[in-house]
This record gives C-alpha cells, structure tokens and sequence, in this order.
C-alpha cells in the first residue's frame, strides 16, 4: 500500500511540476507585470498553486490554508511586539500535529503521506514574514512596507504561501522578494549592483536567460537518469537490514553507505532544481549581476550540486545543501531564542525546543573549528580533504 502511494504521489508530482514549468512561461509571457496587475497576478498564482495541492494530496490541501488562514488572523489581531512568537508557535504547532497525526494516526498507509512536506516550506514562509513584520516594527527605517501598507492583504499572504510555483517544493524565499517579483520591481528595494557601470537601466530586470532554464532541466534529466538507474541497485533500506549487518564487514558497511547515500541525493538534485526552474521561467530568482555584467538567476536557488559532491568540510556541506533553509535558521534563530526562552510554555518544553535549536547552532562553528585546526598542516591538507570530502557526502 505505502509503495503504490508513494508511486502515485511521485507521478502526480512530476507531472504537476511539468505542467508548472508550461505555466511558469506563460505567465511570465501573458501575465508580465507590464501587461496586467498585482491583483490578478497573485490571483492566477494563488488558484494554480491550489490546484496543484488539490491534485496532488486531494482534500488534505486544506491544511495549507487552514495554517495560513489562522497564522494571519493572528497577525491582524495580535501586536507587533508578540507576532512573530504567535507566529511562531502556531504554525510550528500546527504542523507537529499534522506530523504526529500522519505517523501515529494513519501510520504512514494512506494518501496523507505527503502533505506535510510542503507544510514545512509555508512555515517556513509564515515564520519568515512575521519575524520580518516584527523587525521592521521596531526599526527607525521602516523599509519593510510603506506605511499605507504595513500589513500583507489576505490574497498577498495566500500568494506568498501558495503559490504555484513554489506550493509542491518551494523553496522558501522572502516576502519582500515575493511581492517586488510580482509588482515587477525586483530590483527597486535590493543593492547587488556591481560598482563599475552597467549598460541599461540601474533598476532594470533582465528576461530569464533561456539557456539558464534549459541548463538547470538539463540537470534535472541527469539526476533524474541517475537516480532512477542506480537506486534500486544500492537500495538505502539495506543499511539497516540485520543479515546485511550481521554477515557485511564493517569497512563493507561504510562503503555501501556512501554508495547508498550517493544514489539517494540525486532525488533532491532533480526536485529542487526543477523547483528554481520553474520560479526562474516565471521571472522570480533575479538576483542582480556579476562583476562581468551577467544576470545571475540564484536568488531562491536551494543547492549547489558540485560544491556538495567535492565538499571538503561539513559546513561546506551544509552550505550548499538546502541553501534556503539555513538562510532561514541563521536569519531567525537570535528571535528563536528570545521567542522559546520568553514565552509561557513549561519548563520542559522550552529545554526540547532550545535543545534542537542548540544542536543546530553548536554544529556549525565545531565543524569551522575542527576544519581550521586540521588544515593548520599544509602536509595533511590534502588527505585531510580527501577523506573529509568522503565523510561529508554521506550526510
């Protein structure tokens, strides 16, 4: 049963991606920010990404906007001061209950399987802007919204979350980037110019670079290849299978683990390339230019396939790994802090809460640390990289 779900769930979301890839275009082509409005832009956004939720996990889509719908009453009702803890504990709360629900409820066995995975993306979203309300709240610059608009309309908010183009795989990008993108003017509130003259507009957006598309689907058909070739020979479940432990040497055991473990990535490779695809065939993912006057397409991007293959540290793992993520965790995790170590939960509940945040934090500067003291001998460089490069990719 759990196998022909997962099936099913697989083809519904590739073809659902596919047919967002035509979309993306078309709205790119037919709906251009120059040709028609902020309001029907967010509208079709919002009604194709609904679809697509529908489509994929049925009825179980009305999660989505049940989490949404209440995280914004919340923000209509609550102070700037509190919205982003309510947030916070909210949508974090109400997406534990879907998880624990799917694991212990229905045990992995029906179409409900899924949906929690893009939950975790509209999150995502969800904490991001209200920690970003909040912020700017308490800001002399004030340069979140103007002040006629400090709040998100309920079809903005819907549109952030929703939308088609980042519904099934996200990644989590910024409401600021979100809004400017479909009010065309991507460029108007950020700074990545490069210093020297450019020719065109300072303001200006270029149009998605067609080879830039067709060069990030090239790399979804190859992981996508690769995957469906090599996965079935190394299967991950064999890992923990007893007989495998019990009769393999254990030099044995780490070798099929970085095989199995290689064999796996590809899956994300294809999802979340296909994601940046998508939001850079509709325009979103501008992200300045480099010195030599090029467009760059990486704003929302959520991984760098060869600087995680030939990573010769865990943070240069984790760095190029789910890249929006952990822009995410950096952006938020000081407001974490004082959200769980200042609101009225129970003394055990904040130590669980704290404790995960802690493991992510300590993480980080130990791997810089130990990075830095094993490269102090440039006689052990070289193997040191070697070998940690090895490590790392079985992450």
């Amino acid at each position: 049963m759990c196998t022909t779900v997962s099936n099913r769930w697989g083809v519904n979301f590739v073809v659902c991606q596919l047919f967002a890839l035509l979309m993306a275009f078309w709205f790119r082509l037919y709906l251009h920010p120059s040709k028609t409005s902020p309001f029907i832009r967010h509208v079709v956004a919002t009604l194709l990404g609904l679809y697509f939720a529908l489509f994929c996990f049925g009825w179980y889509a009305l999660h989505f906007l049940v989490q949404s719908g209440i995280t914004y009453g919340i923000m209509i009702l609550a102070g700037v001061e509190h919205i982003h803890k309510y947030c916070m504990l909210v949508a974090l709360g109400y997406l534990s209950l879907c998880q624990i629900t799917r694991v212990y409820v229905f045990d992995y066995g029906m179409y409900s399987a899924d949906f929690t995975g893009p939950m975790m993306v509209i999150t995502q979203k969800i904490t991001s802007l209200a920690f970003e309300i909040h912020d700017d709240g308490f800001s002399p610059l004030n340069q979140f919204l103007s002040t006629d608009r400090r709040m998100p309309s309920l079809l903005e908010y819907f549109s952030y979350n929703c939308n088609f183009m980042g519904i099934l795989a996200g990644p989590t990008c910024s409401y600021k980037d979100y809004i400017a993108f479909i009010e065309g003017t991507p460029y108007s509130h950020r700074d990545h110019e490069p210093s020297r003259k450019l020719k065109g507009s300072r303001h200006s957006e270029p149009s998605p670079n067609v080879s830039e598309v067709i060069r990030k689907l090239a790399m979804c058909f190859l992981s996508l290849m690769l995957f469906l070739s090599v996965c079935k020979v190394f299967p991950v479940e064999r890992n923990i299978d007893d007989d495998f432990i019990a009769n393999t040497p254990f030099y044995a055991q780490v070798v099929y683990l970085y095989l199995s473990m290689l064999t796996t990535r590809p899956k994300y490779y294809f999802v979340w390339t296909l994601a940046d695809a998508i939001n850079n065939a509709a325009g979103f993912g501008f992200n300045g230019y480099h010195p030599d006057g090029t467009a760059r397409w990486d704003l929302i991007s959520n991984l760098r396939i060869l600087d995680i293959e030939f990573a010769t540290s865990f943070k240069m793992f984790l760095d190029n790994w789910n890249i929006q993520t952990s822009h995410w965790l950096k952006r938020g995790h000081i407001s974490l802090c004082e959200c769980v170590l200042c609101c009225s939960l129970s003394q055990s509940l904040r130590f669980h809460l704290l404790a995960g945040l802690l493991h992510w934090l300590v993480l980080n500067p130990s791997a810089a640390t130990i990075a830095k003291r094993s490269g102090s001998s440039a006689h052990w460089h070289f193997p040191d990289s070697g070998l940690t490069s090895l490590v790392t990719s079985e992450v």
